[in-house]
């Protein structure tokens, strides 16, 4: 059976295609999460007034690919020390979080979030969120598969 998994990283368009790529992902979606405005539009969130992260929400077959190899590509694919930014990126759109959806996934994740920080990979704290999934807003359909779509938007 599958499962689902919420993760925010920065830019939801990268975070979305590098989790395509997974064996195992079988449909991601692009959203908001973690505000407090309903039905926020991608305006809305990108004033940094909703308090809503840009996030991708993801299918995956257990059998295939495990929760704690989601976390795994999660940690990889963006800097978790920094507050409200990747990159160029910056507000609290851009925070890394994850959105946990039950106990199991909780753990997992302090867990994994713990191991990272005993492992001294970064010279920072983790600025990581790990909290209770909300409302899972899904982002207007231009912004979904964006970078599929549009391959010559440069990649971060």
């Amino acid at each position: 059976m599958e499962q689902q998994a919420i993760f925010a990283a920065g830019s939801f368009w990268r975070v979305e295609a590098a989790f395509r790529r997974i064996p195992g992902v079988t449909a991601t979606e692009v959203g908001y999460i973690g505000g407090h405005t309903p039905n926020p539009s991608y305006d809305e969130v990108c004033s940094d007034r909703t308090g809503h992260a840009e996030a991708v929400r993801l299918r995956f077959d257990p059998g295939r690919v495990s929760y704690a190899e989601l976390l795994e590509v999660f940690w990889r694919i963006h800097d978790p020390t920094t507050v409200n930014r990747q990159g160029p990126d910056i507000g609290s759109q851009f925070r890394s979080a994850v959105f946990y959806l039950d106990k199991a996934q909780e753990q997992e994740a302090r867990e994994s979030m713990a191991r990272l920080q005993n492992s001294r990979r970064y010279g920072r704290r983790i600025a990581t969120e790990i909290v209770p999934a909300g409302t899972f807003y899904r982002a207007e359909d231009y912004h979904q598969q964006y970078l599929e779509r549009h391959p010559r938007v440069q990649r971060i």
